[in-house]
């Protein structure tokens, strides 16, 4: 067995789970499973997993029960675990993601989702620990760990938005080309003079880090729900609007563990108010006109620009001429008037980005 090799412990009451987990990650990880959360704590007593996918619902002892005693153990507090329960609320994720749990994984579950979400996690974990490393090392040759930590700090923030994508796979790049949009909209808004005095007192490459963690909210939201072929019933939908104020808690839990709060200030305005709208219907808050924080304003247009152009499960792309003709007739109710004409002035610009990449159908022409 190789050295390098992560270990990943499976606490399952159900036999079935168990084998179908091994089985999954087998060819990749060494997997140990256990049928119970005692046997898990005294196998943490002898060897330490670099992750535990722990169910929710057990008998003796459920996995909150398990989880509260694993993460008030100096010894175990810092082993990820990802919880797997047949629960599908709201109220079950929040509850296993407030004692620790870095996921919530429901059953049964697609094995393909299941592996490339664990890769990700450990891919997180790994990048924390040189985190801390560079950290307790500051000291020496300031300006070089500096610059590393600035790297290793995005290059967290876009594992976790790739964590954010790999839940709904259909919208891959969505976060990364929402934030090229968004650099071309600033760069015109700057250009233009629109907006002058609030955008030259933000720091740009920090709006710019922070946009990638303006869908962090939608780890909240079903996998049945984000992947589902067609349209969504109005609780689905009620679900889904949940992402932007759930968004909003987890940068804020981010921030109670760090001194650096600069970036996640813009990442929280951009999580909460990308969905609001400039006539007042769009949520979580209802917001209207100008109230409407700025980066919200233009989030919301670089955000529905890419929705349009991309493939969805329920719909085809539009074109690129459809998209902008979707969002200039949004024009005083969807969007701001005046960011609406600047994007109308760099549409050329998101065409090229859009089909730069794999957003979906880009033919119908740059122009307008």
């Amino acid at each position: 067995m190789s050295k390098d090799r992560k270990i990943i412990y499976c606490v399952d009451d159900a036999v079935t789970t168990l084998t179908v987990v091994k089985n999954t990650l087998a060819a990749h990880y060494s997997v140990f499973t256990m049928s119970s959360g005692a046997r898990l704590l005294n196998m943490l007593e002898k060897n330490i997993p670099d992750l535990i996918l722990l169910d929710v619902e057990m008998p003796e002892m459920s996995g909150y029960e398990v989880i509260r005693i694993i993460k008030n153990n100096k010894k175990t507090e810092h082993i990820p675990i990802i919880f797997l329960t047949a629960k599908n609320d709201t109220e079950s994720e929040l509850t296993g993601l407030s004692l620790g749990a870095i996921d919530y994984i429901t059953k049964p579950f697609s094995p393909p989702l299941l592996r490339k979400r664990i890769e990700v996690h450990l891919l997180v974990e790994a990048q924390k620990r040189e985190l801390i490393h560079y950290n307790n090392n500051l000291l020496d040759m300031v300006e070089t760990k500096t610059r590393a930590v600035v790297e290793l700090q995005s290059a967290v923030l876009e594992t976790i938005a790739e964590l954010v994508e790999s839940r709904d796979d259909i919208t891959g790049g969505h976060i990364e080309r929402t934030q090229r949009y968004l650099r071309v909209l600033l760069d015109a808004s700057i250009k233009h003079g629109a907006y002058k005095e609030e955008i030259s007192s933000w720091n740009i490459g920090l709006v710019l880090q922070s946009a990638q963690l303006h869908d962090v909210g939608k780890i909240v939201v079903s996998d049945t729900i984000l992947q589902k072929p067609g349209k969504l019933t109005e609780k689905e939908f009620a679900k889904v609007k949940e992402h932007a104020e759930f968004g909003v808690k987890v940068i804020e839990k981010i921030k109670k563990s760090t001194t650096e709060h600069a970036f996640l200030e813009y990442a929280s305005i951009l999580a909460a108010t990308h969905h609001e709208k400039w006539d007042g219907s769009g949520y979580p808050l209802g917001l209207q006109g100008e109230d409407i924080p700025l980066l919200g304003r233009l989030m919301a247009i670089a955000d529905v620009y890419d929705a349009l152009v991309s493939e969805r499960p329920y719909k085809e792309a539009f074109t690129h001429r459809e998209a902008v003709r979707i969002i200039l007739a949004g024009r005083g109710t969807q969007f701001d008037p005046v960011l609406v004409d600047l994007f109308l002035s760099v549409s050329n610009e998101f065409y090229a980005i859009a089909t730069s990449g794999e957003a979906g159908g880009h033919e119908g022409g740059a122009g307008i």
